[in-house]
């Protein structure tokens, strides 16, 4: 007998689809858009080290003759409950879900496997799997083409491990600090986010209509206006009109769009009036129509049955949410009942195959129907190696040296004694970010760990806690203060913390209710002000009170608001398990600052919003204080200094040569900002429009050359300022070139 068409690897994509696609029951199209169960509930271990299959996972295959996706099945953390000793490692991982994947196709008449759909917000949310920076520090780095080669990494350990899709967050821009995913932001500018979107989805899926066996597609999450949310309060709703949506939220997701993005999530938040996973002019209008995406679109968790708010009951959400433009759901109970909908009409069984040929395309792309589905040595890449080399990178590219008082950093050759201080200094478990699977006793280096390790010989280390990262227990203060009047610097490391905790009360779509461990940012973790806990501060004045030199670094997940009465200021965001070496090779001076802030830093939450790019409108200050930022946009420092000539512009490319007047080896980000002249509608201050990295040595000169991004260079501005600098800060201080874009 003769292969079905949709079995021939050598048929063309569309015509497998299509072919698949005729054969299926309304049943089996309806189980394609499905995706559940926690993937942690379809295994087990067994007593002999092994796995066994759950009736969950019987159930669930049972009810739709199939399964079209499986969401988490390597996810460890405290929300799942798998950690070391009963989940799944990078040894066993594939072995698994080629467990899952027998079961699956062996449930569906028409053989169709199961996506594998993974969380990898700074790598894969999996045990041993490599925790890189979260994206603030990844958008601190100002460095595309770094990212790219990081994302290529993750994407090659979600596929050794037998995962398919990567889920990442990417689209959201951070307006609000006060919102505890601001750490899952690449920063506050759109232009820096896209740069790093772009980046994100050549290096996970690579190019081509089929994934090489080491690449994933990509969920862009969250699609869109999620950053703008309400007094920065998760999930809440977005006021934004639409000319805002398209400058500042959109034109991340358009370059992921541009770049080949296989997937979008669509975003919990509502955007004029409605939810976007029944948006219908957000998710079809513009996405599909506009842009001409011919990807899948996914649900955020539990989000379709949300929209029974409005329609009534979860029957009707389910068909608000396709007819939207919806392929996938995650977790909810509304898409279960799509064959009931077409049934009484709220959907038209054409919309319906239309997602089902989505998600079935994907699985062609990926080659699960081919040969060797099961072969996993011809199928399945090696684990990769470097991982720990690669996260290191990143964190060192991220670290930001926001103030420095001469003299203080780097770490003077004479300085024998150094107090280690503060509640961040000697742990690595509030360095990683949330979404992050628990981590090996050992893995990793603090900073306490890499100073010992890096400091020269015979430098006396002298550590002391001082008080815990939430509270106000000053017991431990005196005893830091002793270490601190002892040394020749003291190094003060302080901060927040996303690390979840088995005490942690979650949602059920994993977000934080109720965190009572030292959780301070984090999905479902907002704060109304911005500060640390109260006994940081009273540590830090009781330090710089010793007169000793002080550097302070920051561990965070958002611009925290702290007084600059140190003498130098770093911010490392969360920088990894190894962030600790990262910070302590900037401290030494063993590299240079290299990092520039992807986020304006407000003096206090009462500035709320403070982002560089506002309407170019005559604001009135504050009486009781500045209404600028503390440091802009773009800032900071380096051990070097560099000079920038005058720009000149040729074409639609920027020409300025840079120099490296110091003495020593240093980087600098060339900033090109667009200041808006003649225009139809009210501009913004300044708009970032290209940029570049530039490493020099001590007197070296190189002439850079930055092509304008096209979203600038548009019909809607007939002239412009174009300034060059190292942050947005000195761009207004900057001598401007003007252009004439109608020529």
């Amino acid at each position: 007998m003769n292969e079905p068409l949709y079995r021939d690897p050598a048929a063309p994509l569309d015509a497998r689809v299509h072919d698949l696609l005729t054969r299926m029951t309304l049943r089996e199209k309806v189980g394609q858009l499905n995706q559940r169960m926690y993937g942690w509930d379809a295994y087990r271990r067994t007593p002999d080290g092994g796995y066994e299959l759950t009736d969950a996972l019987y159930a669930e295959t049972e009810r739709f003759a199939g399964l079209g996706a499986l969401y988490g099945l390597q996810r460890a953390d405290a929300w799942s409950g798998v950690d070391h000793g009963d989940g799944p490692g990078a040894e066993d991982g594939a072995a698994l879900a080629e467990l899952v994947q027998r079961h699956v196709v062996e449930r569906s008449r028409l053989g169709i496997p199961a996506l594998f759909v993974e969380e990898v917000p700074h790598g894969h949310m999996a045990l041993d799997g490599t925790v890189l920076p979260v994206n603030l520090a990844v958008g601190a780095t100002w460095d595309p083409e770094l990212y790219e080669r990081a994302a290529a990494h993750a994407a090659a350990e979600l596929r050794a491990r037998g995962g398919h899709v990567a889920l990442v967050s990417a689209l959201d821009i951070a307006r609000d600090p006060r919102w505890g995913r601001t750490e899952e932001c690449f920063g506050e500018d759109p232009y820096l986010a896209a740069r790093l979107t772009e980046a994100l989805v050549w290096g996970m899926q690579g190019t081509g209509a089929r994934f090489a066996p080491d690449k994933a597609p990509v969920v862009l999450k969250h699609f869109a206006g999620q950053g703008a949310t309400v007094g920065g309060r998760n999930s809440a709703e977005s006021e934004l009109g639409r000319r805002e949506l398209h400058e500042i939220h959109l034109p991340a997701a358009r370059a992921g769009v541009r770049a080949g993005a296989a997937a979008v999530m669509a975003a919990y938040n509502e955007v004029d009036g409605m939810p976007c996973s029944g948006n219908r002019a957000l998710l079809t209008e513009l996405l599909r129509e506009q842009w001409e995406f011919d990807g899948l679109v996914m649900a955020d968790g539990l989000a379709v049955d949300r929209l029974a708010r409005i329609t009534g009951d979860k029957v009707s959400a389910g068909a608000r949410a396709l007819n939207s433009g919806v392929d996938l759901s995650l977790w909810d109970e509304g898409f279960t009942h799509l064959e009931e909908a077409v049934e009484r009409g709220l959907v038209d069984e054409k919309v319906l195959d239309a997602a089902v040929a989505r998600v079935l395309r994907l699985k062609f792309r990926l080659g699960l129907f081919d040969p060797g589905l099961f072969d996993r040595q011809a199928t399945t890449p090696e684990f990769p190696s470097g991982g720990r080399e690669m996260s290191t990178a990143l964190a060192r590219a991220s670290v930001t040296l926001l103030h420095n008082d001469e003299g203080v950093l780097p770490v003077a050759a004479t300085a024998s004694r150094i107090a280690v201080l503060g509640p961040q200094s000697a742990t690595t478990a509030h360095q990683l970010g949330d979404y992050t699977a628990p981590q090996l006793p050992g893995t990793g280096s603090s900073v306490l760990d890499a100073l010992r390790r890096l400091a020269p010989p015979g430098v006396d280390l002298r550590h002391a806690r001082g008080c815990a990262l939430t509270g106000d227990d000053v017991s431990g203060i005196p005893e830091a203060v002793a270490a601190a009047a002892a040394s020749d610097l003291a190094v003060l490391v302080l901060g927040g913390s996303s690390a979840r905790t088995p005490d942690t009360e979650f949602d059920a779509n994993g977000a934080a209710l109720r965190a009572v461990s030292e959780m301070t940012c984090g999905e479902g973790v907002d704060l109304a002000d911005l500060r640390l806990g109260p006994a940081q501060y009273r540590l830090l004045d009781a330090v710089v009170a010793t007169g000793t030199p002080t550097a302070v670094v920051l561990v965070q997940g958002r611009p925290h608001i702290v007084p600059e009465t140190g003498g130098a200021l770093l911010t490392a965001w969360y920088p990894g398990p190894w962030g600790g070496e990262a910070i302590a090779e900037v401290l030494l001076g063993l590299t240079e600052p290299a990092g520039r802030l992807p986020v304006s830093v407000p003096r206090s939450a009462a500035q709320l919003p403070v982002y560089y790019n506002h309407k170019d409108t005559e604001y009135g200050g504050y009486v009781d204080e500045s209404a600028e930022p503390l440091h802009s946009f773009g800032h900071g420092l380096s051990y070097t200094s560099f000079a920038y000539g005058t720009p000149r512009l040729t074409g639609r490319t920027v020409i300025v040569e840079v120099t490296n007047t110091g003495a020593r080896y240093g980087r600098t980000v060339v900033q090109v900002y667009l200041r808006r002249l003649v225009t139809d509608s009210w501009p913004r201050t300044l708009e970032l429009c290209a940029f570049e990295g530039v490493s020099l040595e001590p007197g070296e000169c190189r002439t850079v050359a930055l092509p304008l991004g096209e979203a600038f260079v548009e019909a809607r501005t007939d002239s412009a300022e174009i300034r060059v600098a190292e942050s947005a800060r000195a761009a207004l201080r900057a001598v401007p070139l003007v252009i004439d874009l109608r020529a």
